[in-house]
């Protein structure tokens, strides 16, 4: 699945959960959305949470 089809899939699911559900309920699938973006880029290992909690306090810069 490329990149645009997967973006589209998911404004679909984001616009649909805002005119059914409401805008909390919108947001709620946002973040979860969201959250479960970096919980599988952790388990792939394609995210390093130490060295980006370490860029984020200024401590490295790469």
């Amino acid at each position: 699945m490329s990149s645009a089809t997967t973006g589209v899939l998911i404004g679909a699911v984001l616009a649909l959960t805002a005119i059914i559900l409401g805008f909390w309920a919108f947001v709620f699938v946002a973040i979860a959305m969201a959250i479960g973006w970096a919980a599988g880029r952790v388990a792939s290992g394609d995210l390093d949470l130490r060295s980006l909690a370490e860029s984020l306090r200024g401590r490295r810069s790469s």
